[in-house]
């Protein structure tokens, strides 16, 4: 892995944590109108908005930020793949063997020197065993 790889790694990691960090951090859609009623303390932090506004803004561009990284991981691999394609298997030279005097089997052995199958029966049953035809029907 390169250098430049690295670093892309760990700035996707750190992107991460503050995009989850963010997200924990922001209030949902109905935790205003708790705040409405008195039960809820009022955002004062970040203005008179609340926070709302900034911390939707920072959220996304981190989530900008965290896809770009990716895209730029992504390329970096496919190219690294690209060159160990065209690298290529080392190729091993077959020597060319004499062709078989005879017929030739599926295993490249002369048909001649091949282990012949036993025959087998033409019979399906033998014959003292009954035949579904022969039994009598009721």
């Amino acid at each position: 892995m390169g250098t430049f790889e690295t670093v892309l790694l760990m700035l996707l990691v750190a992107d991460a944590i503050a995009l989850g960090v963010l997200i924990m951090l922001q209030q949902g859609k109905g935790a205003d109108i708790g705040a409405a009623f008195g039960s809820g303390s009022a955002n004062t932090l970040f203005g008179s908005a609340g926070s709302a506004s900034f911390l939707a803004k920072v959220t996304s561009w981190l989530a900008l930020g965290f896809f770009a990284i990716s895209f730029g991981l992504a390329y970096m691999a496919k190219e690294r793949a690209l060159t160990l394609r065209d690298e290529g298997m080392p190729q091993i030279q077959v020597q060319d063997l004499p062709a078989p005097a005879g017929p030739v089997d599926q295993s490249g052995v002369p048909a001649s020197e091949a282990p012949q199958p036993e025959p087998e029966p033409t019979e399906l049953t033998p014959p003292e065993e009954p035949l579904d035809s022969d039994i009598p029907r009721v």
